[in-house]
Formats: structure tokens, C-alpha cells, sequence
């Protein structure tokens, strides 16, 4: 993966133009491997972990799928959404709506990386095929902090997403098996269509540096609930 990325303001305007495809609580995004079953690992992991959660951050919310997976698992009161694009702000806080009414529901259009989160917040905060639009290092490490800052003593921080791998050789066999994935569900040309994308605008790193930065950042305990192919359930408890 190389070549100019994608800007932020290049990403919004994909994702504003695909809200339906990320609409969908039983299947999730077609191009993720497995993502019902990380989508519901995630909410029991978060109910077992945090029982009484409260608020609920969810950073690139998308339609909002893994907010209303968790209102079925967790006595949710608050959500606040972030997310770059504003069609999918306005599916997922009418979805939430439809499916809570009396929950508080903040949504906020923006990157995360520029959005500054309250300290002691939130006692459940999850990011969904979403950090591996981050780039450089230091803004990984910078969002894992203010994540962490924004956690209570005890809250977890849970991501399903899109991830790389440090041995060449493991790279391309995964990039491959996903390559047949892709093919099985809609052919080559789908294939084609979605590693295009993901060459212009993804920069995901590996599942072992990501719960390296955790720990450093000042996660107690940290968990992989699933790892397939190029696609990881994991997450961390401060």
C-alpha cells in the first residue's frame, strides 16, 4: 500500500454516498470478514466486561450499527457518535432514535483526531473499521490517549477493524485469502473495486503494534476476541 492517501475530506465524500451498505445490523459491511460475529463479540465482551455502562462513545459510528448492537446488551443513557460524514450521522442518530427514544444521543461531525474528548467520560467507547484511516504514528498514539483520558477508571475500549501484518510473506497469503473472500461475494471486479479503495485510503496497522500501543498508552489488560484474515476483534481495559 503505497502512493498518494486519500484526504479526510476524500473519505467523507465516499461515505457520504454509501450509507445504506453500513445500514445493516445482520450482516454489517459486506467487505469486512466476519463482521456480524466480531459486531457481537464486541457488545457481549462489553456487557460482561462494563455491566452497567452508561455512555457510550462511538468513534466513526457509520449508520450506527455497533451502537444499537450494544443498547441490546447494555443500560445505555448516552451515546455520543463521531463520524466524518454527515448523511451516516443522520442514519445512525434516527436509527438510535427508532430503537431508543428516551436515549441522549450527541453526534458530532468530525475526525477524531481533532475533536477533543472531556476526561472520565464515557465507560464504553468502540471504533468500528475506522482507526485505520489514521497515518502516521504519533496520531495513533494521540488517539489512543485521548481515548483513554475520555475512559473512566475500569472502561473499556473496544475496535473491530481492518489490519496489516509485519512478515511479507503473511501479508500477501492474508491479502490473498481476503482477495477470495471479496471474489466469492461479488467477483473479481468487486475484488478490483474495494483494494482500489483500500490502496487509496487505508494505512492499517498491525493487530501486535496496536495492543503494544495499548498497554504503552496505559491499558491494563488487553484482549484479541477474534482475528481473521486481515480483519481483528480486540480491545482494553483501563
Amino acid at each position: 500500500m503505497s502512493g498518494r492517501k486519500s484526504t479526510p475530506e476524500e473519505i467523507r465524500r465516499r461515505f457520504d454516498a454509501d450509507v445504506e451498505r453500513f445500514s445493516n445490523l445482520d450482516t454489517g459491511q459486506s467487505a469486512t470478514i466476519d463482521a456480524p460475529l466480531s459486531l457481537e463479540l464486541i457488545a457481549r465482551a462489553a456487557s460482561g466486561v462494563h455491566p452497567d455502562a452508561a455512555a457510550l462513545l462511538d468513534i466513526g459510528c457509520g449508520a450506527g450499527n455497533y451502537t444499537l448492537k450494544l443498547l441490546q446488551h447494555l443500560p445505555l443513557r448516552s451515546v455520543t457518535l463521531i463520524d466524518l460524514s454527515r448523511p451516516m450521522l443522520d442514519r445512525a442518530v434516527a436509527r438510535i432514535h427508532q430503537a431508543a427514544p428516551a436515549l441522549a444521543v450527541t453526534a458530532v461531525q468530525g475526525d477524531i483526531r481533532e475533536t477533543p474528548l472531556a476526561a472520565e467520560t464515557f465507560d464504553v467507547v468502540v471504533a468500528a473499521a475506522t482507526l485505520h484511516h489514521l497515518r502516521e504514528d504519533h496520531e495513533w498514539q494521540r488517539v489512543f490517549a485521548a481515548v483513554y483520558r475520555a475512559l473512566v477508571p475500569g472502561g473499556g475500549f473496544w475496535i473491530s477493524d481492518f489490519v496489516a501484518h509485519q512478515v511479507p510473506a503473511v501479508q500477501d497469503l492474508m491479502w490473498q485469502r481476503y482477495g477470495d473472500y471479496l471474489v466469492s461475494l461479488q467477483g473479481p471486479a468487486y475484488r478490483d473495486r474495494v483494494f482500489a479503495y483500500v490502496e487509496a485510503e487505508d494505512t492499517p496497522r498491525p493487530l501486535a503494534w496496536q495492543l503494544e500501543l495499548l498497554a504503552r498508552t496505559g491499558f491494563r489488560s488487553v484482549e484479541v476476541l477474534h482475528k481473521n484474515s486481515c480483519f481483528a476483534a480486540f480491545g482494553a481495559i483501563k
